[in-house]
Formats: structure tokens, C-alpha cells, sequence
């Protein structure tokens, strides 16, 4: 397959007039530039320009071979000219993926960073699985999670800080734990994922972090349906805070076991395919998103 750099050079080189003069305005040496005609030549296995000492001249072939060459020429300089476009305005459409479970704090910040860009069109794939960011023409995914090895970059947003909480109505007849133990005869919400269920509730003690098993009427794939679950009085729920903070700040739901600190659960994180070249409208979107989980979490 032809190289279609070495066909821009050639045009560059008629245009040019020399050799010489093409090396200069392309800014490379000139023995660069003669090698890729010759093995352009070696490549169409005919002679392109005939040379002398005072001019170079088009052979019959050459003449055809440089209308196209200008075609490609111009093409480059077209996509040279869309790219650095893309490279300096936010704009253009912008695949996210992100689990089920964070859809409630993420969707908000999504319409935010539309009305700040209004070029950018936002596409959002909900999954809980891990999706081929290269196959599926991802940009970038959100995730939550103990990250792995991976060709892929991650850069950190925010760490994820959990609580217990309840809503006063389910406080009011069941009564508030004073213990962690005092869980396991509590109504408890469970999150369940992949036909796992994380019954597990895992607390730091003064030395180690243990654990204690809880049970309870529901267990939901959905973080914001089991915030729901709890505002309705249904149970105890462990959840991001993130994912509660309107129902916390409103009181429809109140924090328990206060003084029983949890252990920090896994940060979230952008993750995307390539660092260089990155495109601006991701970029921008990664900072975006850090900023504000930030100011989220603090």
C-alpha cells in the first residue's frame, strides 16, 4: 500500500521546484527527502521526475501521479486542519459509561456539563459490567471499583466515604442499633450485583475491620432504589453517601451508628483508553467531573 506521506512530498517537491527547496519548507534534510522519492519510485516502480543539474522535469507518469498526489496532499492538510478543531473546541459527541448504581449522582453532573458546553452531545450507557472501552467506542468510563492492570488510564475523582442510615419512620418502630451488632436484628436494604449479595456490613474496630451479617426484605441492583426503599421506612440502609445526600440534607433520612466508622470503600475513577492525543471534550469532561465530585465529597 502506498505511503501517502511520500506522495505529499512529491507534490511539495514540484510545487517546491527542487529538492532543496522542499526539504526547507517542509522542514526536514534533504537526503530525507530524496530517500522517500526514491522509495516512492521503488514503490510505483517507475521513474516520477527526470533530474539534471539545473531542473527537474515530470516524466509522462509523474504528470498523472502528482494530480493525485495533490488530492492526497490537500487531504492531509484537511485532516490536519479537523483535528487541531478538535484538539481547541469542546464539541462533538461524547460516550460515557457508567454502572446502574451510579446513575444518581452522575446524571445530574452530566446535565451540568451540557448547559456549560452546549456542543457536546453526552451519550450514557448504563451497565453493570465491564465494557471494551476500544470496541464499544467508548470515551471514557465511570467506575467504582479496586482497579486492575490494564492498558487503560484511570485517572482518580474522589474517594468514596459510605453510611448507615434510616429513615426517622422506620427509626421510630424499630428502634435505632447502638452497635453494629445490633444490625442483625434490623430490617437491613442489600445491594446485590451479579447474583451477589453484599450482606456483609464490614466496620473498623480499634485493631482490625470485622464484619457482620445483616438481612433484610430487599435486596435491589440499584443504589438510588434502595435509597428510595429507605426514605419509605422499608430498612436500614449502607450506602455512598454520595448517593443520600439530598435525603440527608432534607432529613428523609438520618445517619446511624455515627460512631462506628466504616472502612473507605474503593475511589472512583474516569478510565480511558489513551492518554496522548486525548480528545479536548474529554478532557475537559475528566477535569469537570473531578472538580465537582470533589466538591461532593468534602
Amino acid at each position: 500500500m502506498l505511503n501517502p506521506q511520500r506522495l505529499a512530498i512529491f507534490a511539495t517537491i514540484i510545487k517546491a521546484g527542487s529538492i532543496s527547496a522542499a526539504a526547507a519548507q517542509l522542514r526536514i534534510g534533504k537526503s530525507v527527502v530524496s530517500r522517500q522519492l526514491a522509495r516512492l519510485e521503488e514503490e510505483l516502480g517507475a521513474r516520477l521526475i527526470q533530474r539534471s543539474t539545473r531542473k527537474l522535469a515530470l516524466t509522462e507518469i509523474g504528470d498523472q501521479v502528482l494530480q493525485q498526489a495533490r488530492q492526497i496532499e490537500r487531504a492531509l492538510g484537511n485532516i490536519e486542519q479537523l483535528t487541531d478543531q478538535h484538539q481547541q473546541q469542546v464539541r462533538g459527541l461524547l460516550r460515557v459509561s457508567s454502572s446502574i448504581a451510579a446513575r444518581r449522582p452522575l446524571v445530574p453532573l452530566l446535565a451540568e456539563f451540557a448547559q456549560r458546553y452546549p456542543e457536546v452531545k453526552i451519550s450514557l450507557q448504563l451497565e453493570d459490567r465491564i465494557v471494551d472501552l476500544i470496541d464499544e467506542q467508548i470515551d471514557v468510563a465511570i467506575r467504582t471499583s479496586s482497579l486492575v492492570d490494564s492498558s487503560l488510564v484511570a485517572r482518580k475523582l474522589a474517594e468514596n466515604r459510605s453510611v448507615i442510615v434510616a429513615a426517622p419512620s422506620y427509626l421510630a418502630r424499630a428502634g435505632t442499633p447502638q452497635t453494629p451488632e445490633d444490625l442483625r436484628d434490623h430490617a437491613c436494604l442489600l445491594y446485590t450485583n451479579g447474583g451477589r449479595v453484599f450482606d456483609e456490613w464490614t466496620f473498623t474496630g480499634k485493631e482490625n475491620i470485622y464484619a457482620v451479617r445483616v438481612d433484610g426484605p430487599l435486596q435491589i441492583n440499584d443504589g438510588g432504589s434502595l435509597v428510595g426503599a429507605a426514605v419509605a421506612g422499608a430498612g436500614i440502609l449502607r450506602v455512598p453517601v454520595a448517593l443520600a445526600r439530598k435525603e440527608l440534607a432534607e432529613g428523609s433520612l438520618v445517619q446511624v451508628l455515627a460512631d462506628c466508622p466504616l472502612p473507605q470503600g474503593p475511589a472512583t475513577y474516569a478510565v480511558y483508553p489513551a492518554r496522548e492525543f486525548l480528545a479536548l471534550k474529554t478532557s475537559v469532561f475528566i477535569d469537570f467531573l473531578k472538580e465537582r465530585m470533589n466538591q461532593a465529597s468534602s
